[in-house]
């Protein structure tokens, strides 16, 4: 027998508006949700087969759900929400950073989060309360996350990696800019780790979508005097360049992907939206195989080159039932400085995915080639 789909209730509105049709209801699941708020509204309704995660729940309202087969999951003392119905923003994660005052940032929810998981044992929990925690918050990044991508075309959400360590003034950071901004500006959804280097160049462009090459010149001449994610400026020059050019699309046209394993990098303040991990393996996995549009790879190093052969593992196998284009940008680099480009070829022979592997140094060439794959699936 086919299991029923749970239904998802995010907003104390949504629940309303569906309780006054329905008095009975099962395989729901309520998330995050202040019930004190309706507690009279939901008196005549009858829960079944339902879960409420981390809702706020009166304790007579507790006990009549509990004895129809529904789960309550109850708050965590925890400095995060393990139930996030949504995303993080800029503003909630870089609550109460103040751009004139660096050293504020360790005044905010991102840097606050990072030190408890930090001082309680990283990515090895000093209990199983620890572990739990993560993991439901994990589970609610990704469902989140899901709800806003669940609408896309898989061909227009396309991901760049590279180095965290690119440098805001590199050629290859104004590149990857130049990159994402036109893909932007031509309807592709854009991911990235969500971190320094090629992962902000990805989110920046993004911002930067409608804007002239002059604006973006500026913005990158603001970022260069802070080139580096360890020099005490850079979290203080992106919010400079965020003031000085708001973005000009309302919509939702990037996520960055990043993760408190590397907690001590800071979150890039560009992206639309930040889904911010715990567990890097989910965050890897889930970002590879998301951007099924095709991965753009920058030059990086052994965190880059890891993704590659993820990338092509997924690709060779068609993991997700299709092939994708792998672009490497800068030649040189992925031919001689770090030669992955010709083993990955050969690598590919006889395989569908050979024929999307490209390597170029033009911007021009690589937007087309995505352009390419993306309108050969419309045409199917």
């Amino acid at each position: 027998m086919r299991k029923q789909k749970t239904r998802e209730i995010e907003s104390i509105d949504e629940l309303i508006e569906i309780v006054k049709i329905e008095k009975q209801l099962s395989h729901v699941a309520c998330q995050d949700l202040d019930l004190y708020k309706v507690n009279g509204i939901l008196q005549n309704v009858e829960f079944r087969k339902c879960m409420f995660l981390g809702c706020n729940i009166s304790a007579e309202m507790q006990m009549k759900l509990l004895k129809n087969d529904n789960l309550i999951f109850p708050k965590l003392d925890v400095p995060y929400n393990p139930y996030r119905a949504r995303l993080y923003s800029i503003s909630s994660l870089y609550e109460d950073y103040n751009p004139d005052k660096p050293e504020s940032y360790e005044l905010t929810p991102d840097y606050k989060i990072y030190k408890y998981y930090r001082d309680r044992g990283k990515h090895f929990p000093d209990s199983i309360y620890e572990t739990l925690a993560q993991k439901l918050h994990d589970h609610s990044i990704t469902d989140a996350m899901m709800d806003i991508l669940e609408g896309f075309d898989n061909r227009k959400i396309v991901a760049i990696m590279g180095g965290h360590g690119l440098s805001r003034d590199s050629s290859d950071f104004k590149k990857v800019c130049e990159i994402s901004k036109e893909l932007v500006e031509k309807d592709f959804f854009m991911l990235s780790g969500g971190g320094p280097g090629a992962m902000e160049a990805t989110h920046l462009g993004a911002w930067m979508a409608g804007r002239s090459e002059e604006e973006l010149e500026q913005a990158l001449i603001i970022l260069s005097e802070a080139p580096h994610y360890s020099h005490q400026l850079w979290l203080s020059k992106a919010f400079e360049v965020i003031n000085r050019f708001p973005k000009l699309k309302d919509d939702i046209t990037d996520i960055g992907i990043p993760t408190w394993l590397y907690g001590h990098e800071q979150a890039t303040p560009f992206a639309s939206l930040i889904a911010k991990y715990f567990e890097n393996s989910i965050r890897e996995e889930g970002l590879l195989g998301l951007a099924l549009g095709g991965i753009i790879y920058s030059p990086g190093s052994a965190g880059t080159i890891q993704e590659i052969f993820q990338d092509a593992t997924q690709n060779h196998y068609k993991s997700y039932d299709m092939a994708s284009p792998m672009i490497f940008l800068n030649k040189e680099y992925w031919t001689e400085v770090k030669p992955v480009y010709p083993l990955l070829f050969k690598l590919a022979e006889g395989k569908e995915y050979q024929k999307y592997l490209r390597i170029s140094n033009s911007i021009s060439e690589i937007v087309e080639d995505l352009l390419k794959f993306r309108l050969s699936g419309e045409n199917h």
